[in-house]
């Protein structure tokens, strides 16, 4: 088994809505080529379930995943760090890539009103997987 090509990390708020999708779709994307986290600042107590169905519309099951509390252990273990609206609630490291991913928050929302972001979301993912195989080609 060779070593990950990168490791990326995820952080919203409760990490029940945008950070689990994202987190699914880099999963669903890129398997074990990729190594995946996601976390919340304040964590909530369960994956919104609007998230969920909408991601299950498009063949990703992210039923199963539990929130998770931010630390500073996996800031440090990712090479990408990845906030969405969550502020200034992420340590900064030298030496990883943070970006600042301005999405809608899911919380509360039907699930006709979860599908644009995570549509958005997918788009980003695809971009973020495409940056990080450019990078290893060089």
């Amino acid at each position: 088994m060779t070593a990950p090509l990168a490791s990326v990390l995820f952080v919203c708020v409760h990490n029940a809505g945008r950070s689990q999708m994202a987190a699914g779709f880099l999963d669903h994307l890129a398997g074990d080529r990729i190594e995946v986290r996601s976390a919340g600042s304040i964590p909530g107590d369960r994956v919104n379930p609007a998230a969920v169905e909408a991601m299950a519309e498009v063949g990703v099951d992210i039923s199963d995943r539990k929130p998770k509390v931010l630390t500073t252990g996996a800031v440090q273990a990712s090479d990408y760090v990845i906030t969405m609206g969550c502020g200034d609630a992420c340590p900064i490291f030298p030496g990883r890539t943070y970006l600042d991913w301005s999405l809608d928050d899911p919380a509360g929302r039907v699930v006709e009103a979860v599908r644009p972001i995570r549509d958005e979301i997918k788009a980003l993912v695809e971009g973020l997987v495409a940056e990080i195989d450019a990078k290893r080609e060089r």
